[in-house]
């Protein structure tokens, strides 16, 4: 099992014990579960939510010997509440969000989602499902690529890489992550001159998000598990880039003025530095934890 972010911290928030149900909404390379699965049993139970059926069939193998402690759901959480009704579950103890992208998924070349390695520009967290990332580069209007990049990445020449996209695509089909990431290094590369982010980390993000609708799903699936909730239940958000914390940090303090959560986290809660030096993609990561009443 690979070392997932911020172990210490969520295990002291979310407070499993034997017995507990905990839903895991984004299992990834099931570092999070299997610790989970240690403080919950005997008795426990783990409701294993992620999108990618690789994720899935990766982890139901390494803990196989808690089959009959797991259930697993291979879909988007936001369609959580389905999968507690499909397993006769009326309420959770606790619930887990990592969100973002696992390092298997970065680290596999074919799945496209990253632009220091060479493989089909795809981004689907479920290939069976959507628009891959070629498509929306090589389809969509200038404007829509624009909006995409400036919203979802941030990316404040979003004009430009746009317009390099087209001007490309109009010679050729951009079909592989590293055509993508030379065209856009070309067209702002220089503006990344003095700056440690590569010039196409921000355009590779917002395509990510915009093809899985992270965000919508961010909004409805954590809005779900706080309904199902039991009183005193717990629930605990890793984000990784400001507009998921945006979203959790609203719905958190929309529930606390309603009188439904105490927040166990006035703020979020980012990773040690030796934490950082062992795991540098956690260096972005912040935590925030509720629990209900």
């Amino acid at each position: 099992m690979h070392i997932p972010v911020l172990l210490s911290e969520v295990m002291e928030l979310l407070d499993p014990a034997p017995g507990d149900v905990i839903l895991d909404a984004t299992l990834g390379g099931g570092g999070h579960a299997a610790r989970i699965l240690e403080r919950i049993l005997p008795g426990g139970r783990l409701l294993a939510i992620d999108r990618d059926p690789e994720a899935i069939r990766r982890v139901k193998r390494a803990l196989l010997e808690h089959e009959t402690n797991i259930a697993y759901f291979n879909d988007d959480f936001r369609r959580l509440s389905v999968f507690l009704e499909e397993e006769g579950v009326a309420s959770i103890s606790g619930a887990l969000f990592d969100l973002g992208i696992s390092s298997y998924q970065v680290d596999d070349a074919e799945r496209g989602f990253s632009f220091l390695k060479e493989g089909p520009l795809d981004m689907r967290f479920d290939k069976s499902e959507g628009l891959s990332a070629s498509e929306v580069v090589n389809t969509f209007s200038k404007n829509e690529l624009e909006e995409i990049i400036k919203s979802y990445g941030e990316e404040r020449y979003s004009h430009l890489v746009a317009r390099a996209i087209l001007q490309e695509r109009k010679k050729r089909k951009i079909t592989r992550t590293d055509e993508l990431a030379e065209i856009i290094s070309k067209s702002i590369g220089g503006k990344y001159r003095h700056q440690k982010l590569h010039p196409a980390c921000r355009t590779f993000q917002a395509l990510r998000i915009y093809v899985n609708d992270e965000l919508g799903s961010v909004e409805e699936g954590v809005k779900k598990a706080l309904e199902a909730l039991e009183t005193g239940g717990r629930i605990c958000v890793i984000s990784f880039h400001s507009l998921e914390d945006r979203i959790i940090k609203n719905l958190f303090r929309d529930n606390y003025k309603a009188g439904k959560v105490k927040l166990l986290t006035k703020k979020p809660i980012i990773p040690e530095r030796e934490e950082v030096k062992s795991n540098p993609r956690s260096r972005s990561a912040k935590l925030r934890g509720a629990e209900k009443i």
